[in-house]
């Protein structure tokens, strides 16, 4: 089973929608049972330690589900590209794609 995680800061104003819009994802593309955990990112040491690319950012098996060229160990707010222009948070329907994409490219 992939394990997802959503990396925020407490004063990230997209992370709620992010993990609603995420929730609704994996209700739709994985197992019924996938457990999503929160980590908060207080401090630049856990955001150096982990692969945090700004708030909010979301990991499975470890990887950054929208990867860019660069981490961050600032407790900052990150962008993405969406259709409608750039963002706060990826669209559900972009976290599904990437979703199945992820589980696709790591079949055997």
């Amino acid at each position: 089973m992939a394990t997802i995680e959503i990396l925020h800061v407490a004063d990230c104003p997209n992370s709620g929608e992010t993990l609603h819009r995420l929730q609704r994802a994996v209700s739709n593309t994985m197992p019924s049972n996938t457990p999503i955990k929160s980590i908060l990112i207080d401090s630049a040491e856990t955001a150096a330690s982990l692969l945090f690319a700004g708030s909010p950012t979301i990991l499975v098996d470890g990887v950054d589900l929208f990867s860019t060229e660069g981490r961050t160990s600032d407790l900052a707010c990150r962008i993405y590209l969406t259709p409608n222009g750039v963002a706060g948070a990826p669209t559900q329907q972009q976290i599904e794609v990437a979703l199945k994409s992820t589980v696709v490219s790591r079949r055997p």
